[in-house]
């Protein structure tokens, strides 16, 4: 048996779900929810072998989808999604998802797709595996890391790779004798020339960086 846990914030499709792959027998829904919440509580709470996980939920399915990924490797994440944006497909397989299916699928093939998962395949639904490579030919080419690094200053650089040690403004500021508002004003650059909305994420484009000379 392949234990799931459902989680989709409409009941009544949860209920159509549950019952199709029980009906398939070698499926049992161990768990169901309607947020991300309820979704990283029951994997805590009940181990299962797969997560099936809507984007469109309270708390995002993407993140969700993280956090699982994170503290349990080794479960597959589908994702169940009426959505067929790009983006959100990059985002779920980008967040360690298996599987992206949409909501339309029919329930012999919907158990069929877990069954190959579960046996180590990944799978997007064919339809948007076809858009998605055609947008991605023809998306312009976005900056790596290094190309972003190197429109700092050499201040808004020593400042990175001290805050990315888990320095706070106030020692970064002790470190390089400045005041600590020159050291947010900094800050502030830093996370617009890199494109990033915190300093978790300018520390991890630095860490993910080739090394510069």
């Amino acid at each position: 048996m392949i234990r799931i846990i459902l989680v989709d914030d409409h009941p009544l499709f949860r209920e159509g779900v549950l019952r199709s792959l029980e009906e398939a027998g070698d499926f049992e829904i161990v768990g169901q929810g309607g947020s991300a919440a309820d979704a990283i509580r029951l994997v805590q709470d009940h181990r299962p072998d797969m997560a099936l996980v809507d984007i469109s939920m309270p708390g995002s399915g993407i993140v969700a989808a993280q956090k699982i990924c994170a503290h349990a490797p080794d479960l597959k994440v589908v994702m169940l999604t009426v959505s067929e944006s790009g983006d959100d497909i990059m985002a779920a397989l980008k967040a360690g998802a298996h599987g992206y299916v949409l909501k339309g699928v029919g329930s012999v093939e919907l158990a069929e797709i877990l069954r190959g998962i579960m046996a180590g395949e990944s799978y997007v639904s064919p339809s948007l595996a076809a858009r998605l490579w055609v947008e991605l030919r023809e998306r312009p080419e976005v900056s790596g890391p290094g190309d972003l690094l190197s429109a700092l200053t050499i201040r808004e650089d020593e400042i990175l790779r001290l805050v990315a040690k888990g320095m706070s403004n106030k020692h970064v500021a002790i470190d390089l004798d400045i005041q600590e508002k020159t050291v947010k004003h900094h800050m502030t650059s830093i996370l617009n020339k890199l494109k990033v909305r915190n300093r978790t994420e300018a520390a991890l484009l630095l860490r993910d960086a080739a090394p510069r000379t």
